[in-house]
């Protein structure tokens, strides 16, 4: 089992981006945990996950992109996945961090 989190940039205006929903999905669409970034727009999911694939799926609330899901392969022999995503207006970046 291991974690996940996530770290929101709003990379326009170089700041964290705090306040949005976050949703947690095993590869089946269950639920696992539904977070809401916090003023360093940051996560971490309390849920430990099994290996396979899972999605994150950000509200953002952008006029271009309201909606971004990002599937991830999560691999259980690590403990902890971090995942990041960059806002700019019309576009997004995300990278597994550390």
């Amino acid at each position: 089992m291991t974690t996940v989190s996530t770290h929101v940039l709003d990379a326009g205006r170089g700041v964290p981006r705090a306040g949005v929903d976050v949703v947690l999905t095993d590869a089946g669409g269950t639920e696992l945990e539904r977070a809401t970034t916090d003023a360093d727009g940051r996560i971490r999911f309390a849920t430990e996950v099994a290996g396979g694939h899972h999605t994150l799926t950000f509200a953002t609330r952008t006029e271009f992109h309201p909606v971004i899901r990002v599937d991830i392969a999560v691999d259980d022999s690590e403990a902890r996945h971090h995942v990041a995503l960059l806002l700019s207006p019309f576009a997004y970046t995300t990278y597994k961090g550390s």
